[in-house]
């Protein structure tokens, strides 16, 4: 049986797309639907020898956009080979703690989490319901970025506030980016040949969005993100942990609204209101480079309160076996990674300069001296995580 998965990720106005092979991670199509609903709507097919093909979809939405991928499939022999869907939902709430086939019951609970997630759920059931209806002889399968944070104890996920509002409304920490936390911990222990419940993990996953997770014999016991993704470090334009009083005191001394503030701490903060500039990482370590002082300080901020966040994550550990740097930033960022390390000698991080500069490729990603609490680079593929969770729930669901 073929174990091609179709891998999609479906926003408001997006939708990425990729068929992954569920046993080697190996992806022959990918791609990217973007600006749907609006009369520049596209369809960007990426191929695995680097062959790039656009197409015009101008006014459409999320089926005509996949209408599109599947006849490129099909017009290239793959479409017969999916054996499955497999669909990123950022928010599971504390339905799922893993991922699952989707059917009527796991569609109204994901739907009962909107409120929860407004600005992702109802998109992702947007991208579910669409492919159910092109696809409908294979099962799909709902992948959860919160289900790996459910394993988090109570001292870890409650808020210091009246208990019933966690009882009534869910208020409470979720976590995200359990897929890439999950994954890179699973990949480095296979590297390590050693049994991941033998291992004391923090992983940082550092792109435009950023969390750490605490991961103790591959369990997941603390996190950085919390109700929402805004909670916990510095993003490219999210601002991460804030004084809760700031939106009080915003809306009083400047009359901005509620959704205004929550506008400002989503969109226009992180590095980019720090630094005035942008919310790319590389744009700032080159301005910075160049003499750029503002762009300097946002660098600055974000290298030390994700050290202060790393080290408040060994906390639940008692002992850290590893820290891994892992998404966009955490990969390709060599500068990021030594500020970061420097600040964190009280765990017993020793960078070795000469592995940063080849992110470790040498030694299983090792970037730290002998002796030192070691630190890793490994590269995360959420995609394959996904499709490695769909070939398992279609199994055993057989």
């Amino acid at each position: 049986m073929s174990s091609n998965i179709l891998v999609i990720n479906c926003g408001s106005s997006s939708l990425k797309f990729s068929v992954v092979n569920s046993q080697s991670g190996e992806q022959p199509i990918s791609g990217l639907a973007e600006r749907l609903g609006d009369a520049e709507a596209i369809v960007t097919i990426k191929t695995s020898n680097g062959n790039k093909l656009t197409f015009d979809i101008s006014g459409g939405e999320h089926d005509q956009a996949l209408e599109t991928i599947l006849n490129y499939l099909q017009q290239e022999n793959l479409l017969d080979s999916i054996q499955a869907v497999g669909h990123r939902v950022v928010h599971g709430g504390e339905h799922f703690t893993a991922s699952t086939i989707i059917n009527e019951d796991v569609l109204n609970a994901i739907e009962s989490c909107n409120h929860l997630a407004p600005l992702h759920n109802p998109a992702n059931l947007i991208g579910i319901r669409s492919s159910q209806k092109l696809l409908n002889k294979v099962p799909h399968v709902a992948v959860f970025d919160t289900a790996f944070h459910q394993t988090m104890p109570a001292q870890a996920y409650l808020y210091p506030v009246p208990y019933e509002l966690y009882q009534k409304e869910g208020v409470r920490r979720y976590g995200f980016h359990g897929t890439s936390h999950r994954y890179v911990s699973m990949a480095l222990a296979e590297k390590l040949e050693k049994p991941l419940s033998s291992l004391n993990l923090i992983s940082a996953h550092l792109g435009n969005g950023c969390s750490a997770t605490a991961i103790k014999a591959g369990q997941s016991v603390d996190t950085t993100m919390g109700l929402t993704p805004l909670e916990g470090l510095v993003m490219g334009t999210r601002s991460g942990d804030v004084d809760p009083s700031l939106h009080h005191f915003l809306c009083t001394q400047t009359q901005m609204t509620i959704d205004e503030v929550n506008t400002l701490l989503n969109k226009k903060s992180g590095l980019l209101g720090l630094s005035g500039l942008s919310n790319d990482m590389r744009t700032l370590e080159q301005a910075a480079s160049e003499g750029n002082q503002q762009a300097e300080i946002a660098i600055q901020v974000f290298c030390y309160r994700l050290a202060k966040q790393i080290a408040a994550l060994a906390v639940p550990l008692g002992h850290v076996d590893g820290l891994i740097f892992t998404g966009g930033i955490g990969e390709n960022s060599v500068s990021i990674r030594q500020r970061v390390l420097e600040q964190l000698t009280v765990l017993g991080f020793q960078l070795d300069p000469s592995q940063n500069e080849l992110a470790g490729k040498s030694q299983l990603g090792l970037i730290t001296q002998a002796g030192s609490t070691p630190a890793y680079v490994v590269n995360t593929d959420e995609e394959w995580m996904i499709a490695k969770d769909t070939q398992t729930c279609v199994t055993a669901g057989e």
